[in-house]
């Protein structure tokens, strides 16, 4: 098996569709396929703050859910929309409101088939993904390597949210551990959810989350190579919202 890992989309359709040609993959039956069998696996994160995520919506769910052509795992953002779905009361900010926008804006009709899309997305997808044929974990925000395996709660609010503190820095983000430091596992660990300008490679995790809707870069991991494949964003540039790491 030789998987692409694909970082944190966020509405950002058409950087997706030039990822995908960049990668090698043709248009068929309007989803991405490689000639060559490789597997696309989402890193989570499909909607809010882009321009199109009810586009990303319908693509990942034809490709995951219709075609079994490719690979997801959930994000925090993609929870979020999950709960909206399903009518709880979720605060409609940090970019879930964009897509709220865009499903408004579809008729009634339209809206059930996307809101169900969607859940059956979700709850079909595992809280993360074990590769063991690229020898790989792939989660949202990453996993601690005593996590692997284990599904509860704790487990469950790491991969979403990444080794939260409990407290926030100024701008209203939470504080959180560089998990990745204390990493010494054999196999790897990709992921998203943070926004850096270039992949992190700490130990043998990897966070592909290049801000694209930041105006940065979407980013694919190739396994087994080991290889880092990006396109720019056609988004304007927003520096504050990365996030910066030492390097010791």
């Amino acid at each position: 098996m030789k998987i692409d890992v694909i970082g944190d989309i966020h509405g950002c359709i058409d950087e997706l569709h030039a990822l995908f040609e960049k990668l090698g993959y043709q248009k068929e039956n309007n989803i991405f396929v490689h000639r060559e069998g490789r597997i696309p696996a989402f890193v989570g994160d499909l909607t809010d703050r882009g321009p199109d995520s009810l586009a990303v919506i319908r693509l990942v769910y034809q490709m995951v859910v219709e075609h079994k052509r490719a690979k997801y795992v959930p994000g925090n953002h993609c929870n979020k929309l999950y709960r909206f779905f399903l009518g709880n009361k979720v605060q409609q900010k940090h970019g879930l409101e964009t897509t709220v926008q865009e499903y408004e804006t579809l008729s009634t009709r339209e809206q059930k088939i996307i809101s169900k899309q969607f859940r059956t997305l979700y709850e079909q997808a595992p809280l993360y993904l074990e590769i063991p044929e690229v020898s790989a974990v792939i989660a949202h925000a990453g996993i601690r390597e005593d996590y692997i395996g284990r599904t509860d709660k704790k487990v469950q609010t790491f991969v979403l949210y990444g080794d939260i503190t409990g407290e926030s820095h100024s701008d209203g983000r939470p504080i959180r551990r560089d998990w990745a430091k204390h990493y010494h596992g054999d196999r790897w660990i990709v992921y998203g959810h943070t926004p850096v300008m270039e992949p992190r490679i700490k130990n043998k995790t990897i966070n592909i989350d290049t801000g694209c809707v930041f105006g940065n870069k979407l980013t694919a991991f190739q396994l087994p190579e080991e290889k880092i494949v990006a396109v720019p964003s056609e988004q304007p540039l927003v520096e504050e919202k990365f996030s910066y790491f030492d390097n010791d």
